[in-house]
């Protein structure tokens, strides 16, 4: 029995499975794209909105890490690896691993946020949460390259 080809998978003057394959790279390529566009987005978001502010003593930062009870020191840590973390974004080889480090992160910003400041803006914490794990899990791969890096090394 000949194949039959459905028009949404193949052109007519096209051999089965090429318009298949032209489009599963294009989608590819869109997907790529925009999981860059994140990790910028999100470097961008760490390394301005969220570290500048404590790096910078701003009060309000300030303000928030002595309720804490981490003082400036606390307050410099935290700002200089959320700022670590949104420079690696953009490294291809530690991707991965910084998306799971600001996810860490923001674990315990939501911890902080549920036990310290009653709850208030804990969903932001989580928010980033979503697409920092799919950062990780996408990048996922460039792991083995960074750990054939550190043992070259070693």
């Amino acid at each position: 029995m000949p194949e039959i080809d459905s028009p949404a998978t193949a052109a007519p003057s096209a051999p089965a499975g090429v318009v298949v394959a032209e489009s599963a790279t294009a989608r590819g390529r869109r997907a790529r794209i925009a999981l860059r566009g994140l990790q910028v987005l999100l470097a961008l978001i760490y390394g301005i909105a969220s570290a500048l502010p404590k790096l910078i003593a701003h009060p309000s930062a300030a303000e928030l890490f002595d309720k804490l009870g981490w003082g400036s020191a606390g307050m410099y840590t935290i700002g200089a690896l959320e700022l670590a973390g949104a420079i690696a974004l953009l490294i291809p080889v530690l991707q991965s691993v910084a998306a799971m480090a600001l996810g860490a992160l923001m674990v315990g910003a939501f911890v902080a946020r549920i036990t310290v400041f009653d709850g208030q803006y804990a969903a932001t914490p989580i928010i980033l949460l979503v697409p920092l794990a799919l950062i990780a899990w996408a990048r996922r791969k460039h792991n083995a390259d960074l750990l054939r890096l550190l043992r070259l090394r070693a």
